[in-house]
């Protein structure tokens, strides 16, 4: 029983490893899990928002440069 044992875990050693490559590494399985995955958590930008994200730095650089400005005018 020994011989056959060591036969039999050998080959489940080596089976699963290369199993599990050859699953990961199949083109669908990483499109239908992963990919999808990923837009679930990080959606795409939509235009909208990015303008106004741009907006609001535009704002906020505006307000600090305004703020440096008055500071300089005061210790002048």
């Amino acid at each position: 029983m020994g011989v056959k044992l060591e036969v039999f875990r050998m080959i489940v050693y080596l089976t699963f490893p290369v199993a599990m490559f050859w699953i990961s590494n199949q083109a669908e399985w990483f499109e239908s899990s992963v990919i999808q995955r990923k837009r679930e958590l990080w959606p795409p930008e939509k235009e909208d928002q990015r303008q106004e994200l741009e907006e609001f730095r535009e704002k906020i650089r505006k307000q600090r440069e305004e703020r440096l400005f008055r500071a300089a005018q005061q210790s002048s």
